[in-house]
């Protein structure tokens, strides 16, 4: 499987990223097992996971989704395998991007995840109470101690992901060097309006996430009440609307052309866009997981991607 590089780093990943959000929640500790010898077995080496996942489960606190990395990397000596992510600042018992708060944070991952170093650590929200100094100068120590290799946004707007990296450049503090946005075939205006020229300016790796919408661009949400059977029901509604079941449509259209999945082609199709490096997609059986990595290898064609385009055109 062909390999993209992760900003400027010398990291090497796959053009598809395991969402671990799902362990401990919807994957119990043996299914989240088979998923990532799966993920290695197929060439899938890129892992995203947070401290706070998953806290949102009945009966969990957070932490889970990395305990069981954690357990795994233990188990089976794979850690070599993987680039692993991670996540601070947006978890209640970790709130925010002060330089205690990362301290403390990183050492309960690393923890956590039997590991002493984090690929990539994620600043998971921006936080506008912290200066950007003091962030990036908390990463500067971790970086310098071995525990991380490198630095990533989530969920910053493009005008505060540009101010950080000023910040950056003019004390030489370390960079973020990856962006993770939402991105998918519904939700493209923002990304593709704002955050895209400033990856594609600095050089960012850009890996997105709610790659399928949640489920949605799975196909097998065709009315809500399909939605209300699952586990994402509540996160799905709104995008039944006109242009969210003409976006469906099209998926299914291409599908069949390829004799293929529509969430396969979701992922496919944003795969070849050339500013992004890989997008995050999750799954909760082997099956799943195997018909995703088919997006790897799936060679959308140009009537496909206009297709596609048309369909999910944001509304102007």
């Amino acid at each position: 499987m062909q390999k993209h590089t992760l900003g400027t780093s010398d990291l090497q990943v796959a053009p598809l990223v395991f969402g671990a959000n799902v362990f401990g929640w919807t994957a119990d500790e043996r299914t989240s097992f088979s998923l990532l010898d799966t993920c290695v077995d197929h060439g899938l080496n890129f892992v995203d996971t947070a401290d706070s996942y998953s806290h949102w489960a009945d009966g969990n606190q957070g932490g889970e989704s990395e305990a069981i990395i954690g357990k795994w990397f233990k188990q089976s000596g794979k850690r070599d395998k993987i680039v692993l992510a991670t996540k601070v600042g947006m978890w209640k018992n970790r709130q925010g991007l002060s330089a205690a708060n990362i301290e403390a944070a990183v050492e309960d991952s690393l923890r956590r995840l039997q590991t002493d170093y984090i690929d990539v650590y994620f600043s998971h929200c921006d936080d506008e109470k912290t200066p950007f100094e003091e962030t990036l100068g908390a990463y500067q120590k971790l970086i310098k101690a071995g525990k991380v290799r490198v630095i990533g946004a989530s969920n910053f707007t493009a005008a505060r992901l540009e101010a950080a990296l000023k910040v950056s450049k003019k004390l030489s503090l370390p960079a973020y060097q990856v962006l993770q946005p939402e991105y998918n075939l519904y939700d493209r205006a923002g990304y593709e309006t704002d955050l895209e020229p400033v990856a594609q300016a600095h050089k960012l790796a850009v890996v997105t996430y709610f790659s399928l919408a949640s489920g949605f661009l799975s196909g097998k949400y065709r009315s809500k009440a399909d939605a209300a059977k699952g586990s994402r029901g509540a996160l799905v509604d709104k995008y039944f609307n006109d242009r969210g079941l003409r976006i469906v449509d099209a998926l299914v259209e291409v599908a069949t052309r390829n004799s293929t999945t529509p969430a396969t082609v979701a992922l496919a199709w944003i795969i070849v866009r050339p500013s992004v490096t890989a997008p995050i997609a999750s799954a909760t059986s082997v099956e799943q997981l195997e018909s995703l990595t088919a997006a790897t290898r799936l060679q959308l064609s140009a009537e496909d991607v206009k297709l596609l385009n048309d369909a999910s055109a944001p509304a102007k």
